[in-house]
């Protein structure tokens, strides 16, 4: 006998928090700071295992023979400064400052875009699925679906009252005019006499 009970739920990306995304950002953009970019490619892997995309994958090699080509460059290059030339010192702080620049650049905008496209945070306590209608709700707005507040959009304005509504308030201000008029006019009389 099959049963009509709810059906397994079928594992969606989950998103760290905002704290630890900004932790492990901060922690790769230093790594790649401080080893010159020759650890570019630090950042680079992980954004790679995280969105799973072949450009991201294909980045990844490109930054790593980069690195590899700086690393030959370097130990081609003379360790005495006087003996460099000016043009092999200018080309290797291009190199770095564009590996450097390229890396941390392309990382941090691919790593925000890749975690808000997955959306905001459920927060503590909340159903990690959405929450099917009660049946009451079900009739009164069928077409609408909750989607949790995204906290990076401007708040809603509130609706503006229907002209109907209008109309029937700019009577009843004429009506309270009037009243107040005639309750006027009548005291006015009542004293002149």
């Amino acid at each position: 006998m099959h049963g009509y009970g709810p059906m397994p739920q079928q594992p969606t990306p989950s998103r760290p928090s905002p704290a630890a995304l900004t932790t492990v950002r901060v922690i790769l953009v230093a790594v790649t700071v401080l080893s010159c970019g020759l650890l570019g490619w630090v950042p680079m892997l992980r954004l790679a295992i995280v969105t799973r995309r072949a450009r991201d994958w294909f980045l990844l090699v490109a930054v790593i023979a980069l690195t590899v080509g700086l690393f030959a460059f370097i130990a081609a290059t003379p360790d005495d400064p006087e003996e460099m030339s000016d043009a092999a010192a200018l080309l290797m702080v291009l190199w770095i400052g564009g590996l450097l620049a390229g890396v941390i650049t392309y990382y941090l905008y691919a790593e925000i875009r890749h975690y808000s496209a997955l959306g905001a945070p459920a927060p503590y306590g909340a159903p990690s699925h959405p929450v099917p209608p009660l049946p009451y709700q079900q009739h009164l707005a069928p077409h609408q679906q909750h989607q949790p507040p995204n906290p990076y959009t401007a708040p809603a304005t509130p609706p503006t009252p229907t002209p109907r509504r209008l109309d029937q308030v700019r009577a009843e201000l004429d009506e309270l005019s009037d009243y107040l008029r005639n309750e006027n006019k009548d005291s006015r009389d009542g004293e002149g006499r």
